[in-house]
């Protein structure tokens, strides 16, 4: 007697491809928020002192003129 082989119907054993609705909403709400604040209006002003990258620069060039 031979074995019988279960036979699989297509379709079935897939992967889910529903999402809940927060699942989309959630990135979209995150993408509109960081697009408001690049996009914003320009309300940061320069701070009196002198930038913080351009004292790192200095120390690396005068580091490396040694």
């Amino acid at each position: 007697m031979s074995a019988r082989t279960p036979t699989r119907t297509p379709g079935t054993g897939g992967a889910d491809a529903r999402l809940p609705w927060w699942a989309v909403a959630l990135p979209v709400a995150a993408f509109t928020a960081l697009l408001l604040l690049v996009t914003g209006p320009g309300q940061a002003h320069a701070s009196g002192g002198e930038p913080a990258v351009g004292r790192i620069l200095e120390r690396i060039q005068h580091t490396l003129s040694r």
